[in-house]
């Protein structure tokens, strides 16, 4: 997609961001530092001030955090309902839309209030946030790919308890949270749950070394939003030695045959453009239907920063317009 303000140039609210950002050496951060730079990053993400950059939620949705009790452990969510008046009275039996934030190493559901509670209140729909455990070291990114699967198992075997109904379900995830969406449409397939939809933002799908082989990690190796350095970082904290990768890494699949139908939003200006690309191309080439659309100009995360990134207006749009689609009675 091209919607007229594609450049070979970030937006000028990102480059004036970045200009002001602190470069850090990412390949020697020890884990104090990981876990300072979390914190610190996170609460800006939380702050009502930084909605400026992240987007003002729509109006039209409630938006509130709950606990999902698990066998093992309690997982937060951060949950998006319409209000009565969009349809999300007592009683509403509504698609099921489950969101994995991005950011890996760090991250928080808040940052996606723009555009959940905007799903939430226009298709309508219960959207459901996963606030994931973040990759650090002792916490590989097998830990969040179960937090996202194990969340959405149990909100559709409770489909009555949180007014959705179970045959209308899509998942959607940004970046790294893309990956774990991946990943549950291939789990939902293989477990006979039933999947309506996929939408991958910006996806970071390969944490093989072949991730690095592409030309988008060449030319946008230093991209102000997202770096190689930092995927590196990530890879390293993702898959401890003597892990398997390919378990964690969608692209690098045996099977993407009988998925849940994809939209994948690639943002040119992005290392892991080629990402998005080549599993168009796979999930295509095993018989699953999949919609490429690419934003010109646009940098990594930018559906989290509309307030700087124009083009997060039309990427929402059409992911709205593709699950309205996709979950329609």
């Amino acid at each position: 997609m091209n919607d007229g303000t594609g450049t070979d140039r970030p937006p000028l609210g990102i480059r004036l961001l970045h200009a002001l950002g602190k470069e850090r050496d990412w390949p020697a951060l020890t884990t104090e530092e990981l876990i300072a730079f979390r914190d610190a990053e996170n609460r800006k993400r939380a702050s009502r001030l930084i909605r400026v950059i992240t987007g003002f939620p729509d109006r039209g949705a409630a938006i509130q955090w709950q606990e999902v009790t698990l066998p093992d452990r309690r997982v937060r969510v951060r949950v998006y309902r319409p209000s009565p008046k969009r349809g999300g009275g007592v009683g509403a039996d509504l698609p099921l839309v489950l969101h994995v934030h991005g950011g890996g190493f760090v991250g928080t559901a808040v940052q996606s209030d723009w555009v959940n509670s905007h799903l939430a209140a226009r298709l309508p729909a219960v959207v459901v946030s996963v606030e994931h455990r973040l990759v650090a070291p002792g916490t590989p990114l097998t830990a969040a790919v179960d937090d996202g699967w194990d969340v959405l198992r149990h909100v559709v075997r409770h489909a009555v308890e949180w007014g959705v109904d179970p045959a209308r379900v899509a998942v959607v995830g940004e970046s790294a949270g893309a990956m774990i969406a991946a990943l549950a449409a291939v789990r939902a397939r293989d477990s006979g749950l039933p999947l309506r939809a996929q939408v991958l933002v910006n996806p970071a799908l390969d944490l093989t070394e072949t991730a690095f082989d592409h030309e988008s990690m060449t030319q946008h190796a230093h991209s102000p939003t997202l770096t190689v350095a930092q995927i590196r970082l990530f890879q390293r904290l993702a898959v401890p030695p003597g892990a398997d990768a390919r378990t964690v890494s969608p692209l690098r699949a045996d099977d993407l045959s009988g998925l849940a139908p994809a939209l994948v939003v690639v943002p040119t200006l992005d290392p892991v453009a080629d990402h998005g690309r080549a599993y168009t191309e796979r999930l295509r080439a095993a018989g699953t239907p999949a919609r490429l659309t690419e934003h010109p100009g646009a940098t990594h995360a930018f559906l989290s920063m509309p307030g700087v990134v124009p083009q997060a207006r039309a990427a929402r749009a059409e992911i709205a317009e593709f699950l309205r689609g996709r979950l329609a009675g």
